[in-house]
């Protein structure tokens, strides 16, 4: 009689439709946990009042995260229920400072749209830390706060207040089990600000980026295909993909700050669907393949081997492709809808769409070594940068010599001159390196093993080189303002011997 009756209540449509429903909330948050970068930088782009309705009527991103404070943006998205971050310059850091400022700065950009539109997070500023000068990067914390301070002021105590990092936060990330921030940011900017964090419940934002980890020889563990995996024998953690990996990295930086509590989120992260010459890895399949993982990965909840089944928010980069940003081919291609919302690619975020399956592996892979992080702004270029700190990918052979020499394929990593990069820009990127950054430049004057062949790009390239390999071989140290790349062979010639 008792197997009856609990059968007739299962059957019954209330309690048939209750089930579901919780089945659904269950799920929803990790689904909830969606959101993409919303660039500006084009042309052709529609205006904000269709981009809204059309996330909302038929994308499953709940969430947006804007480079600026757009008014017109803020009021397009009111009453959509869609969560809205937006940013504030980078040169507005010295005088959020002060109080009225701050609270001036509230009543100005963000009372007129709250709560109508659903503001969750202010980020101070882009990646302080990666380009600011540290004049700068010490106000960071201070100005986070006084923001807050306006914020509760005014009577707002919903929004939080962050800070996107690039990953040149870390030391080192390899494996991630022994990762840690940067000596001198740890303790004096981050640890303050998770501080600040945890008790604000605020998010410690991070954007990573595999994408400018590319080696042929890991596409597969990159692009969130099938592999054998990497094994940190210190954590025993196996990693199936490098993003899971590049958060673990700051997990564990956190962790040794005593910090491991406050809430990530992954503020950027993508893969450009269409790039220059020296861009292979730039393709429609592997940009799917990436992204779809990333949302199948985000969408499971499974979280990553340090952090199961925590949720992860993640921000796409980005949300069109942006055709009047600077940059190669590549930056302004990262888009997963083209302005007349066609998709790039099909990823799975439509409603009603299913995810992608596991992509089969590109080709047989042995073991791979463990990556490093490659962290790179994707956002607006900031508004003020103390040098000509520049990104990476392949370049050119330099003029009057031989041909590199080939490596293996999990061979040396070296930092050239990007084929378009002007002599403006490499003798910028010469004079700045060759000043007080710790490079010896004597192989490049009169005299030395590399002074010829005597050109602004030859010496740059021996130069952007030996910065990259003695400040740690991590792939933003071969930035300056995107005019330099990472290859994969020797451009060593003669008697001049390239660091390695």
């Amino acid at each position: 009689k008792k197997m009856e009756v609990s059968y007739k209540k299962i059957t019954s449509p209330l309690f048939a439709f209750l089930f579901i429903s919780s089945i659904f909330i269950q799920c929803l948050p990790y689904v909830s946990s969606l959101g993409v970068n919303y660039g500006t930088l084009g042309n052709n782009l529609p205006p904000p009042s269709q981009v809204a309705q059309f996330l909302k009527d038929k994308t499953i991103i709940d969430k947006i995260k804007i480079f600026d404070v757009n008014l017109d943006i803020l009021k397009a998205f009111a009453n959509t229920n869609i969560s809205v971050t937006v940013t504030v310059p980078n040169g507005e850091i010295p005088k959020l400072l002060d109080i009225g400022y701050a609270k001036s700065y509230v009543v100005a950009n963000i009372k007129p749209f709250y709560p109508q539109t659903k503001i969750d997070v202010i980020a101070v500023g882009n990646e302080i830390l990666h380009w600011e000068t540290p004049e700068v990067q010490n106000k960071l914390v201070s100005a986070m706060r006084t923001l807050y301070q306006a914020l509760t002021q005014s009577g707002i105590n919903t929004i939080k207040v962050s800070t996107p990092h690039s990953l040149g936060i870390l030391l080192s990330s390899n494996p991630p089990s022994l990762a840690k921030f940067r000596p001198g940011w740890d303790v004096n900017i981050l640890a303050p600000m998770l501080q600040f964090l945890r008790e604000t419940k605020g998010p410690f934002m991070v954007n990573p980026y595999p994408y400018f980890g590319y080696n042929p020889q890991q596409v597969d563990f990159l692009l969130f295909k099938q592999n054998k995996g990497v094994f940190d024998k210190f954590s025993k953690r196996t990693y199936s993909n490098m993003f899971d990996m590049l958060l673990d990295a700051v997990f564990m930086s956190m962790k040794r700050l005593g910090y491991d509590d406050v809430d990530i989120v992954a503020a950027e992260t993508g893969w450009p669907s269409f790039g220059e010459s020296f861009e292979p890895q730039c393709t429609v399949d592997n940009a799917a393949s990436y992204n779809g993982g990333l949302v199948r990965k985000i969408v499971s909840g499974i979280g990553s081997p340090l952090m199961p089944h925590r949720k992860i928010e993640t921000y796409l980069f980005g949300l069109f492709n942006e055709n009047t940003k600077p940059g190669s081919n590549a930056e302004r291609n990262f888009g997963l809808f083209r302005p007349d919302f066609t998709p790039v690619y099909n990823i799975g975020i439509m409603k009603g769409q299913q995810l992608l399956p596991i992509p089969q592996p590109s080709k047989p892979l042995p073991q791979p070594a463990l990556p490093q992080p490659q962290p790179q702004p994707r956002g607006p270029i900031p508004v003020a940068k103390p040098g000509p700190i520049v990104p990476a990918q392949p370049a050119p052979r330099l003029p009057a010599q031989p041909g590199p020499k080939p490596v293996g394929p999990m061979g040396k990593k070296f930092c050239m001159p990007k084929p378009q990069a002007t002599d403006a820009q490499l003798q910028a990127s010469l004079d700045w390196a060759c000043t007080n950054q710790g490079v010896n430049c004597g192989p490049v004057q009169a005299g030395g093993p590399c002074f010829n062949p005597n050109t602004v790009r030859s010496h740059a390239a021996y130069v952007m080189n030996s910065y990259y390999q003695i400040k740690g071989k991590n792939d933003f140290n071969c930035d300056f303002s995107g005019s330099a790349a990472i290859v994969f062979a020797d451009p060593s010639y003669g008697t001049c011997k390239y660091l390695s």
